[in-house]
């Protein structure tokens, strides 16, 4: 049974995603406390987490932020902040797909059947049995799910890893942004575009000695994104 935590402090939205959840066939635990949900997410085994924004003691952007590098499992914002920065600021800091509320309650459990669906295939399928790929100082380990330049590991999250080893499984070649999202993320799902940019960004800044000429990674004006082969 897959088991999900809620971190969400409006015990009756919390209770709701609960119910729906279960109907569904999950264990769902729910903490209304950012501290203690920090904590949970850490310390315990949960496949999928469903994250509010506004919470006590520390707010979910945090929270994300901290267990991103920590915890591969799919993460979910559902949040009353509507503004299109708040959806792109959460989906940066390593969130998989942002809900806002009001919500409907059997669409966001297709979302997170979606996600955990994903996850699962490319943990056991997608790029498992590829070898290592070597650019330059860039390595890429696709079995481990490891990024070094040099010597130095790059620490990176699940879908930005996806991403990078995606691009560079098919160097030269130009991929729109329609289609890196549905590759990499496989459903529709708010700032979809702004996924794709916003990761591309992080990566940029993680592998690239100067982000805003990057080597790697180039943007092809009009058309989308292109891993160059022959880096210099």
């Amino acid at each position: 049974m897959k088991r999900i935590l809620i971190i969400e402090d409006e015990l009756d939205i919390a209770e709701l995603e609960r119910d729906y959840l279960e109907i569904s066939g999950f264990s769902v635990d729910i903490i209304p406390n950012g501290r203690e949900g920090l904590k949970q997410a850490i310390q315990k085994n949960y496949d999928l987490i469903i994250l509010d924004i506004m919470l006590p003691e520390i707010d979910g952007y945090k929270i994300c932020k901290e267990i991103r590098p920590l915890v591969d499992v799919p993460i979910i914002i559902v949040s009353a902040k509507k503004d299109e920065i708040d959806k792109i600021r959460g989906l940066g800091i390593g969130a998989d797909d942002y809900v806002t509320k009001p919500f409907s309650p059997q669409e966001l459990v297709a979302r997170i059947k979606s996600h955990l669906s994903r996850y699962e295939r490319l943990k056991s399928n997608n790029f498992t049995h590829q070898k290592e790929i070597h650019y330059n100082t860039l390595r890429i380990e696709p079995e481990t799910r490891r990024v070094f330049l040099k010597d130095d590991e790059i620490t990176m999250t699940a879908k930005e890893f996806d991403l990078l080893l995606f691009l560079a499984s098919n160097p030269e070649i130009v991929f729109n942004k329609d289609y890196l999202f549905e590759k990499i993320w496989g459903m529709d799902c708010v700032g979809d575009v702004a996924t794709v940019t916003v990761h591309i960004r992080k990566i940029r800044e993680k592998i690239e000695k100067n982000p805003s000429d990057p080597q790697y990674i180039e943007t092809v004006w009009g058309a989308g994104y292109r891993f160059r082969k022959n880096s210099m």
